[in-house]
């Protein structure tokens, strides 16, 4: 989506270097072959030209471009000689170094548009070109070149940014597998291995003490209770659950997306029936923040207001927020907050934030 706006942007660019000389090709001169002929070269120098920025864009790179680029400053320098530099076709020299720092190797790129900085005011003067046009030509080279190399440039970086947005935060969801599956292994197996070995301990006694087979039996169903709401523990995070550990956790993982965040501070500490509600939301804001939203800073904060904790987590990504695309988990926390007793919001703040806002009793909710 992106490289196609910005394919679009480039060939409105060009058009407006190229479409008033066609003009008045079609509308003054009204010489049928000259206008075919400037309307054939310029949707062909339009066409290629956003042909290869689109490759480039895509890394679709090959040693072929270089023909392609060739193709369009032949035309460009050719057209000014053919149909007079006058009427606007001198500006066709500027088109083609657009694509120069695109196509060839920096260092090549570098010695072209050189070239072609010097060449500019020799052939602009053979042309006919008035001494501001010339003037133009010249300081429109370079700059030019420079503008499309800053404009793929810049792309990739972003696009980069976005793909390690994206692996981060697929990271941080396997790193919740992992230590979720480590809990399971941890409880589970312990506990059926014990259930096992009580079992076979019953099936020794079966015929010999009755008694004992009772006994047995009795502490295997203790176990398996106890095991299932160690599992229960586990699902709803619990044994794991610490808000301190969640929120240092968070603010490392946005550091390392590159997004300025600082761990908080929290005292007191927040009463133990806080952790596991408040918890879920930093987790649920730092999956947001990676994946929903394009920010440059999160301000983490957790502060005790009279009889409730308080946590709120603003980032500046709301501008750039797609609408509605906040988030699915966060209705979920709103029932999680709203199950403990307390309060939730989230949404855009109206100065180009996006706060996440939850408050649970510092009492637990009978």
């Amino acid at each position: 989506m992106i490289a196609t706006i910005v394919v679009a942007m480039t060939a409105l660019t060009l058009a407006g270097f190229l479409l008033p000389a066609l003009g008045y090709e079609l509308l003054t001169r009204r010489d049928p072959v000259r206008a075919a002929f400037s309307a054939a070269c310029v949707a062909a120098v339009l066409g290629l030209y956003g042909r290869l920025l689109w490759l480039n864009l895509m890394r679709r790179t090959a040693h072929g471009h270089r023909y392609g680029l060739a193709a369009i400053a032949v035309v460009c320098w050719a057209l000014p000689a053919l149909l007079g530099a006058g009427h606007g076709w001198g500006n066709a020299l500027v088109v083609p170094t657009g694509l120069i720092a695109v196509v060839l190797p920096l260092r090549q790129a570098v010695g072209v548009t050189a070239a072609m900085t010097v060449l500019t005011p020799v052939y602009g003067v053979a042309l006919g070109l008035p001494a501001l046009s010339v003037l133009y030509e010249v300081s429109g080279i370079p700059l030019a070149s420079f503008s499309g190399y800053a404009q793929v440039w810049f792309f990739h970086v972003v696009q980069e940014l976005r793909e390690a947005r994206a692996e981060l935060a697929r990271s941080a969801v396997g790193e919740e597998r992992l230590r979720f599956a480590r809990d399971l292994h941890d409880v589970l197996g312990h506990s059926l291995q014990a259930v096992a070995l009580r079992a076979e301990v019953a099936e020794r006694y079966l015929e010999r003490d009755p008694g004992r087979v009772r006994k047995e039996l009795t502490e295997i169903q203790t176990m398996a209770r106890d095991s299932v709401r160690d599992v229960r523990e586990i699902v709803r995070g619990y044994r794991a659950t610490s808000l301190r550990t969640e929120l240092d956790g968070m603010s490392a993982v946005l550091r390392a997306a590159g997004i300025r965040c600082e761990r908080p501070e929290i005292a007191p500490e927040p009463p133990a029936h806080a952790h596991e509600p408040l918890g879920w939301v930093a987790r649920e804001a730092a999956t947001n923040v990676l994946r929903h939203s394009s920010a440059t800073w999160c301000l983490i904060e957790v502060r005790t207001d009279g009889a409730l904790v308080r946590l709120e987590i603003t980032n500046d990504g709301a501008a750039r927020r797609a609408a509605g695309d906040a988030g699915s988990g966060l209705a979920g926390l709103a029932e999680r907050i709203a199950a403990a007793g307390g309060e939730f919001a989230a949404g855009p703040v109206g100065d180009g934030t996006f706060r996440v806002a939850a408050a649970v009793p510092m009492e637990r909710k009978t």
